[in-house]
């Protein structure tokens, strides 16, 4: 018997590669099947089984692809409905695998099919848990993701999701191993640890939900405190439960070489989106005008989803050298199909055309502590709020990137502001967007705050907010 975690950062999330006696099961895999399949094919093995935990919202995953491949039936806990053949588990039913029997436990709360997997080795005795988002390393899954065709509150699925790990999980052994679906920097949790498994027996020291007095005090901290989920989720539940376009096709599209006439007519006459996925650094000092960047190499997936939102909304890339496969890729993780091509040549091709371009205003940290000493101006600080409250420039005003479709349209176009973020990374996406909406009325900080904390800037750990806009 053999256990494989296959972790993606970009989206925090672990699928599980399960091989005995020959046979192989995977649980909860991403879009791209092409790994899953070179790995059976390197180890020899047949899959037996695709077990999924629930209907993923922050992700795509691969099961009907990766099904139709392989010939394997893709498994659901309790209550799922698909639009796709799928094998709808009871609890407590066993599937065997080679040498090892896996185990349904149905634990809703998440959602309400979140089911758990229990693996039990040959001789019986109860190994590893696979516990998608209903038990995570530090935090529970969050309860607020119910349909608005389930008509449940945050606090119903709260109430399930207690009964789930106190009645279902709990009384298993401490030494089980926690196989969770995702990591620190998801957005399905609000305080997860930054390892990846653990035993369910430290879980139970350290995890503060699994430490409350009763449900009704577990409902209440598990409710607090959680962010509006961001607004793909839904559409990827959607995708996950009724099927979509197969990633092969999808990536053929997107892959489509444009020249930077081309590129200029698709996007004038598509009403697509161009997306600029290079580094912030390059970024700034030259792009594609009303294009937003979004670095591939920071939290990709994750900003696309929560920014463009739509996952219907056509995209046109600009990316480096050799990134466009990548790229596609990520983006069809969350469900962003609709690529129609790449700018061939990338940046450099459109500005070797001459074509119009657009820049930046960004300033260094030390330049930043210069302009601004003994003067009355306004900073924007992008950041997280946890973040802000840690430590931030005094008088800064906390709005979080994630809000920004939110907080823009206040903004007082004729009233100058600095902007910075952790490392520039979050505050030049703000930047593209801000330029792309016709506000130039600003100056990003390079290196943000990692930057600034070097500077005498007056710094504070005191929360004062008040109305800033106009």
């Amino acid at each position: 018997m053999k256990i494989e975690q296959i972790y993606t950062g970009c989206l925090a999330q672990g699928a599980y590669y399960i091989s005995s006696g020959g046979e192989a099961a995977i649980i909860d895999p991403l879009r791209e099947t092409a790994p899953y399949l070179e790995k059976l094919e390197k180890d020899g093995l047949t899959l037996k089984y695709i077990f999924e935990t629930h209907f993923h919202a922050d992700f795509v995953s691969g099961h009907i692809d990766l099904s139709k491949k392989t010939g394997a039936p893709i498994v659901y806990g309790p209550t799922a409905k698909t639009e796709f053949e799928a094998i709808v588990a009871e609890d407590n039913q066993i599937f065997k695998l080679g040498n090892v029997t896996i185990k349904v436990l149905y634990t809703p709360g998440h959602t309400l099919e979140s089911s758990s997997y229990l693996l039990i080795d040959k001789h019986g005795i109860e190994r590893a848990l696979f516990s998608g988002d209903t038990l995570f390393l530090g935090d529970v899954g969050r309860p607020d993701l119910a349909q608005e065709t389930e008509r449940l509150t945050k606090e119903d699925l709260a109430g399930m999701l207690y009964d789930s790990l106190y009645e279902k999980i709990l009384p298993l052994p401490d030494d089980i191993i926690v196989y969770p679906a995702h990591g620190s920097g998801s957005a399905c949790g609000k305080n997860m640890q930054k390892e990846t498994l653990d035993t369910l027996g430290n879980q139970k020291k350290t995890n503060y939900a699994l430490n409350q007095k009763d449900k009704v005090s577990f409902i209440r901290e598990v409710t607090d405190g959680l962010l509006p989920p961001p607004a793909y989720f839904g559409m990827n539940v959607m995708m996950n439960k009724k099927g979509y376009q197969c990633f092969d096709e999808v990536l053929a599209r997107g892959l489509q070489k444009l020249s930077p006439e081309q590129f200029e007519k698709v996007a004038e006459t598509s009403g697509a989106l161009i997306l600029d996925v290079r580094n912030n650094s390059t970024f700034v000092e030259g792009f594609i005008p009303q294009s937003v960047n979004i670095g591939l190499d920071g939290d990709f997936a994750p900003w696309v989803g929560a920014l463009v939102r739509d996952v219907n909304q056509p995209i046109l890339l600009v990316t480096g050298k050799g990134d466009e496969e990548e790229t596609m890729t990520r983006l069809s993780r969350v469900g962003f199909d609709q690529v129609l091509g790449f700018l061939e040549g990338g940046f450099e091709a459109w500005k070797g055309a001459g074509k119009e371009i657009d820049s930046v205003n960004r300033i260094s940290a030390e330049e930043f502590e210069k302009e601004i000493k003994g003067r009355n101006i306004k900073v924007i600080d992008i950041r997280r709020e946890s973040e802000y409250h840690a430590e931030h420039i005094e008088e800064a005003f906390n709005k979080p990137l994630a809000y920004i479709n939110e907080w823009m349209s206040q903004l007082n176009p004729d009233e100058h502001f600095y902007m910075h973020c952790g490392s520039g990374y979050r505050s030049t996406i703000a930047a593209s967007i801000l330029q792309a909406r016709g506000y130039r009325n600003f100056t990003e900080i390079k290196g943000g705050f990692k930057a600034i904390v070097f500077t005498g800037i007056p710094k504070s750990d005191f929360v004062c907010q008040t109305k800033i806009f106009k």
